[in-house]
């Protein structure tokens, strides 16, 4: 699953300069032992932030069964293949620009989730998922461990499509398999630095 790809119209699938791994592909192993689910916040997180030069549109989280709150959550089913249901523990919801910044009147806001969940058949399914859908496209963008918290490097890590190289792999402290090449996406990678997410909204993790 390479989360950098889009369903149609929205980033390129073809690979782009990235930088090294930050962490070792490990070989997939089936899992008898059962796992424990994740720790959940000890009170409800917020469902709303006001707007911040970081923030510039403010976030909110969804109502339940909106549209809005399902999206994501079928994105992530679609690019991860998790299966059964999922339990939310955050969820927000913001607008920005894009990354880098475009004229492009089409792509001048990015609608984007913050995604922190679990999977209720199988906890070891669980981690923290950054979602982004453009007027020509839409797809899960980039993924970090469950215990990691606002948007830092080296936690986020995003994969970009590779040809070469189609074999999913497991990583330390990510949900699944993925295919691609990973690469930081708070810094950007192969000497850019580009941010994955634009100083406009990356204060919209603050807190998660």
């Amino acid at each position: 699953m390479a989360v950098a790809a889009c369903d149609a119209g929205g980033r390129s699938n073809e690979p782009s300069p990235t930088s090294p791994p930050p962490v070792s592909p490990t070989v997939a192993t089936p899992t008898t032992s059962p796992v424990p689910p994740p720790p959940t916040p000890a009170t409800p997180p917020p469902t709303s932030g006001e707007a911040t030069p970081t923030c510039v549109n403010a976030w909110v989280t969804p109502p339940r069964d909106s549209p809005s709150y399902l999206q994501p959550l079928g994105i992530i089913r679609r690019a991860t293949r998790v299966d059964g249901p999922l339990v939310v523990v955050d969820m927000r919801s913001f607008l920005g620009p894009e990354s880098p910044p475009s004229d492009k009147g089409y792509i001048a806001l990015v609608q984007r989730w913050y995604v922190k969940l679990y999977a209720a058949r199988d906890p070891a399914f669980q981690g923290r998922f950054l979602v982004e859908s453009r007027r020509f496209g839409r797809g899960l963008s980039a993924v970090a461990p469950y215990r990691t918290r606002g948007f830092r490097s080296p936690d986020w890590i995003g994969f970009q499509f590779d040809s070469a190289d189609t074999s999913p792999k497991t990583y330390p402290g990510l949900p699944g398999t993925w295919q691609g090449i990973p690469y930081d996406f708070v810094k950007g990678g192969g000497g850019l630095t580009i941010p994955g997410l634009p100083e406009q909204v990356a204060g919209c993790l603050d807190g998660t």
